[in-house]
């Protein structure tokens, strides 16, 4: 598999060590030396604890790259590289990452360097946070604190410190540096640049809205065909879930909140205890996506598998939040995580996932389907999936392809005389 480093190389590192010292040195280097971000270092965590689930099944005590790659080997099969998921690819990258650490005992830095600093650079902070208390999610700010950093960059080459010195010609400049090749990348950067000098202006830093005075980008992202599963499919996704160990307890109640209550990544791994109202057999939270409050019926196959996890498997802690990590450090659980343990789990059934994703959100995707096969009416619809209007949930329609039969209208015949127009010289 391509994305599997050669084995060619000699371990710098030479005496094989057990998994807690080596990761303990790969984060500490990421920090000290790459200044990765603490959720950046936890998401790395969540990972290669992959690696040593694998471990701990093949009663392997002790880590090195061949450890690594036969892990690989045995969670992506050799599959084509350029057929998986974003998703696959940066986890990939990840276990490349433990295995060049193994190699070489460093990691090359090659993440683009964001920095936000001076004048410039503060103001830009307070504008992310600002963004960050509106909700919006992690990954999107982190894709705003990139084309800022951008930004930055392009106004201290044109020796520009202060926001007051920035003009019309600046921004125009800044635009006609992206690439044009990269429509979508100068549509984002246009968008949050845009944003951006109207929070200056809205917030009196700029005395004039140079927002309104960009250009405007006609590129049109086409909206994708959200991915969805059967219900035998879905019902083999459950079915497959080895329930007797502690981490199939509670993956598999996690994934029942997923599939049968719709529930978000986000939702889940924000899930407390608070939010379980057993005597009234409801869930009620706070959406963190929306902020908007949903209560959903705690059906009984959830509840018991909710229960389960809580008696049999969840490790001890004083945490608020239902679902943890089952390895050292024992923490909540992150939605990054939660992605990863569903598509593992679909990873090991028969279950056909070319063309489409895999994650929590399909089975989102699936259970709206199967809502909009049973005639259930939009406004319900919407209840379920805790969206703010029903407009969000027209998104699915697309997906009802029973319903959308139904609005085909027959082709008439074309009639022989219009084949032999001029003697049919066009049709021959």
């Amino acid at each position: 598999m391509a994305a599997i480093p050669p084995s060619g190389k000699i371990d710098l590192i030479m005496e094989k060590e057990t998994y807690d010292e080596v990761i303990t040195k790969v984060i500490e280097y990421l920090r000290e030396r790459l200044s990765r971000k603490e959720k950046t270092l936890r998401r790395y965590q969540n990972r290669w604890r992959k690696v040593q689930s694998y471990m701990d099944s093949q009663n392997i005590s002790e880590i090195d790259t061949s450890v690594c790659r036969d892990y690989l080997q045995y969670e992506f099969n050799n599959r084509d590289f350029n057929g998986l998921t974003q998703k696959e690819k940066e986890f990939i990258s990840s276990i490349n990452i433990l295995i060049e650490f193994l190699e070489t005992g460093a990691i090359q830095n090659k993440k683009e360097q964001i920095v936000l600093d001076g004048p410039i650079g503060v103001l830009m902070i307070k504008y992310l946070a600002y963004k960050t208390d509106q909700r919006l999610i992690n990954k999107t700010v982190n894709t705003y604190e990139r084309h800022l950093s951008r930004f930055l960059h392009f106004l201290k080459k044109n020796n520009i410190e202060a926001i007051a010195s920035v003009r019309l010609h600046h921004i125009l400049n800044y635009i006609k540096s992206i690439s044009p090749h990269t429509k979508s990348v100068t549509h984002v950067s246009l968008q949050v640049l845009r944003d951006f000098l109207k929070y200056l202006y809205t917030q009196r830093v700029l005395e004039t809205d140079f927002s309104s005075m960009m250009p405007r980008s006609n590129y049109r992202s086409q909206p994708k065909l959200p991915s969805t599963y059967t219900k035998e499919e879905v019902e083999k996704l459950i079915a497959s879930v080895e329930r007797s160990s502690l981490v199939g307890k509670r993956d598999y109640a996690i994934i029942l909140l997923a599939a049968r209550l719709g529930l978000r990544s986000s939702d889940i791994a924000n899930l407390k205890f608070d939010n379980i109202l057993w005597e009234q057999n409801i869930i009620r939270l706070f959406q963190f996506k929306t902020d908007k409050e949903i209560e959903l019926p705690l059906l009984p196959e959830v509840g018991n598998a909710i229960i389960d996890y809580l008696k049999y498997s969840r490790q001890p802690s004083n945490e608020p939040y239902v679902f943890l990590t089952v390895h050292s450090p024992i923490i909540p659980i992150t939605s990054g995580g939660i992605g990863s343990i569903v598509r593992g789990k679909f990873n090991r059934t028969a279950i056909d996932t070319k063309n489409r994703r895999y994650g929590p959100h399909s089975l989102r995707h699936s259970l709206a389907g199967r809502l909009l096969e049973q005639q259930t009416a939009l406004p319900v619809i919407s209840e379920v999936l805790g969206h703010e209007n029903t407009e969000s949930t027209k998104f699915y329609l697309r997906v009802d392809l029973t319903s959308m039969r139904m609005c085909a209208l027959e082709v008439p015949a074309v009639a022989p005389s219009f084949y032999n127009q001029k003697g049919g010289i066009f049709y021959e």
